[in-house]
């Protein structure tokens, strides 16, 4: 088998053979957005929302998403255990169907778990499970951050053509609203960032006052002072900062001086 090509392979239907409705799945997902929801939150209501889309009678669809961001943790939302088993499974070999359209950016599908030859070592693992057949979309998100979703049905050929038609509508969809909670994240990084930066500044700035003062010494002479500190006691210029600042405001446990 190999992985499937959606625009090669896979047809897709009119809107109107599509029956599933993306009005509250988009409505839910703005919701979020405009609530800031922070990103896991928003994963896992993705998640749980893709899956109950796509579940049908006698076939329930699980549902997990990798989220991998720069200079970020990973990022991971499952929809109920078997969800969750399948892709720490996949993540502790490294390989498998997920990764897989995750770095080829292609639909990959196993129809059948039990008859899948590629990754030997993850499907001997899945045939374990209650898992019959997996499908993975990656999510186009045009940033720096790379996602894919995972699905999982206890079915062998689980998917029809038209259950991936419509994950891939569902998929599409979640990714730009992903994108934007994305975005949102890090410009709620940046403010947060940035903040701290100024509080930080502004405590250096009052300690050097203060080491000046008592000191009677230069700038430069005092913020080196503070930057031995730092240095000899394996601290943040920061904390060190803080603790002259708490020392002159009467806190006694802080017993350090800063003579040079």
């Amino acid at each position: 088998m190999t992985e499937t090509q959606p625009s090669e392979q896979i047809p897709v239907p009119a809107p109107d053979e599509d029956h599933v409705d993306l009005t509250d799945f988009l409505v839910h997902l703005q919701e979020l957005l405009v609530e800031n929801a922070d990103i896991r939150e928003f994963l896992q209501d993705l998640v749980d929302m893709t899956a109950g889309r796509l579940s049908r009678n006698g076939n329930t669809i699980a549902c997990g998403v990798t989220v991998i961001r720069q200079k970020k943790p990973v990022a991971v939302a499952d929809s109920d255990p078997l969800a969750r088993r399948l892709d720490d499974i996949q993540n502790s070999f490294g390989d498998g169907p997920c990764l897989t359209a995750l770095r080829t950016r292609t639909i990959t599908h196993v129809p059948n778990v039990r008859e899948e030859t590629r990754w030997a070592d993850y499907m001997k693992a899945a045939v374990c499970t209650d898992v019959g057949s997996i499908l993975a979309l990656p999510m186009e998100l045009n940033s720096t951050a790379e996602a894919v979703v995972n699905l999982y049905s206890t079915r062998p050929h689980g998917f029809s053509q038209e259950d991936i038609a419509a994950a891939e509508r569902i998929t599409a969809t979640g990714a730009k609203a992903l994108y934007l909670a994305l975005k949102i994240a890090q410009l709620r990084d940046a403010r947060e960032n940035l903040a701290a930066a100024l509080d930080s500044r502004t405590a250096i700035d009052t300690a050097v006052g203060i080491v000046m003062a008592q000191n009677r010494c230069s700038r430069d002479a005092a913020f080196q002072i503070l930057v031995s500190a730092s240095s000899h006691r394996n601290i943040k210029l920061r904390t060190v900062a803080e603790n002259v600042i708490s020392h002159v405001a009467g806190d006694r446990n802080i017993t350090t001086a800063f003579e040079e």
